[in-house]
């Protein structure tokens, strides 16, 4: 545990200040994007924020403004701090929540990154005693090539699983002893999959730890549930994006998504006013990235505040069930409120669905949540099953349809389980 990770909460706020003023310093004098914004805020040095309660004279920043800007100035847009040639690496979004954002990273931003995922890593345990293998083909997306970056920080020995089928990451996984698995949940409960058909016993592997990143699902108690008994092995999230940073990460105590305070700040608002709230939208300055930062930065991840102090030690707030889900996927079907992950919570708690998918549809006017599940076990009865734990849960019948062993898409990276179909009709 570092030494930031239990300071008292003034401690930290004053280290927070310290590294925004460095940060401040800096963007105001060369980064174009942000001179522009801050100074027509008024915001003309850094010492204008004299203490962290003045952050809010910030003006928030947006994916769509960011987005903008690189259409406008392309192919990099105007959050740069420096010259292109002192820039190292380029990674960009996955492009499922909009047009993609290419993001640049300098060798010290790129080393800050590493220390991000180093303290994800320790957090769960993880030593330079452990063998971690990556399940995934290595390719602009940052979340792995950073979750590699990490793992060399502490030492542990690296298995990459790029170019490789499904079995082939299993039989990797044996004959290498591994002890930590990082991929995302769908991904990693896929690989479950194959190994049942294949008659491996995944619990019995020398597996210990999986680390999932990517997209929600591992801090979901039914998907975690799960994860926890295909692998015989404890499950931790992670949160992160490619244009913010590792930003959060499970403890031992599995008590809740730690912020990662010492490298960003983080902020809840109300999404409608802005002002500050316990749940809310997530906000977040990286104080750690100079060469292309985000300050303020609204993440569309909707989360709660758990104020209680985590067994663990550490004074970094936590956040309540990690996030929740994006505040542009949550569905209004027949009057209530839907979140995608509240579906899967639902779904997972039923051992015998190997893969499922939701679909919305109008028909004769009205809104129908259909879900489709592919089984290993009674159709009829855990169809039932979920059918009346989806209407205790959100209050609304679901269509279930039973759909044929391996037809539904599996996913190495994000999962798009969920389709609303309504603006066909």
């Amino acid at each position: 545990m570092s030494a930031c990770e239990h300071l008292s909460r003034d401690a930290l706020a004053e280290h927070q200040l310290q590294r925004l003023h460095a940060l401040l310093g800096q963007v105001l004098e060369t980064n174009a994007f942000y001179r522009q914004k801050f100074n027509a805020a008024g915001i003309t040095q850094a010492e204008d924020i004299a203490k962290l309660d003045d952050l809010t004279r910030l003006p928030f920043t947006t994916r769509a403004e960011l987005s903008a800007d690189q259409v406008a100035h392309p192919p990099y847009g105007t959050n740069l701090t420096y010259p292109p040639e002192c820039y190292t690496r380029i990674h960009q979004t996955s492009g499922t929540t909009g047009q993609r954002l290419r993001w640049l990273d300098t060798a010290e931003s790129w080393d800050w990154w590493g220390r991000c995922w180093a303290q994800v890593y320790r957090a769960a345990g993880v030593s330079d005693r452990d063998r971690i293998f990556f399940a995934f083909s290595f390719g602009p997306f940052i979340g792995f090539w950073s979750g590699h970056q990490g793992a060399s920080h502490i030492g542990a020995l690296i298995v990459p699983g790029g170019g490789m089928s499904s079995s082939q990451r299993l039989d990797a996984i044996v004959e290498n002893e591994i002890t930590v698995l990082v991929c995302t949940p769908t991904y990693a409960l896929h690989l479950g999959e194959v190994a049942r058909e294949r008659g491996l016993d995944l619990a019995a592997s020398s597996v210990h730890t999986t680390i999932h990143a990517g997209e929600p699902g591992a801090n979901l108690p039914a998907t975690r549930a799960q994860l926890e008994r295909t692998w015989g092995a404890r499950c931790f999230d992670h949160a992160g994006a490619t244009e913010v940073g590792a930003w959060g990460f499970d403890c031992r105590e599995q008590a809740g998504l730690h912020l990662n305070e010492s490298e960003f700040i983080c902020e809840i608002v109300d999404p409608q006013s802005g002002a500050p709230a316990d749940e809310g939208e997530l906000v977040i300055t990286n104080l750690g990235r100079t060469g292309m930062p985000v300050i303020r930065y609204r993440t569309g991840d909707r989360v709660a505040l758990n104020r209680t102090p985590c067994a663990c030690g550490r004074t970094f707030q936590r956040l309540q069930g990690g996030v929740i889900g994006r505040l542009d996927d949550a569905l209004l079907i027949r009057g209530v409120v839907v979140y995608p992950s509240a579906i899967e919570n639902v779904v997972r708690q039923f051992p015998a669905v190997t893969e499922f998918a939701v679909g919305i549809h109008r028909r004769k006017a009205l809104d129908e949540l259909e879900v489709r599940l592919e089984l290993n076990g009674d159709a009829n009865d855990t169809a039932d099953q979920v059918a009346r734990a989806l209407a205790h849960r959100l209050g609304l019948r679901a269509a279930i349809v039973i759909a044929a062993p391996n037809t539904l898409p599996r996913f190495e990276l994000k999962a798009q389980r969920f389709t609303d179909h309504r603006s066909d009709t």
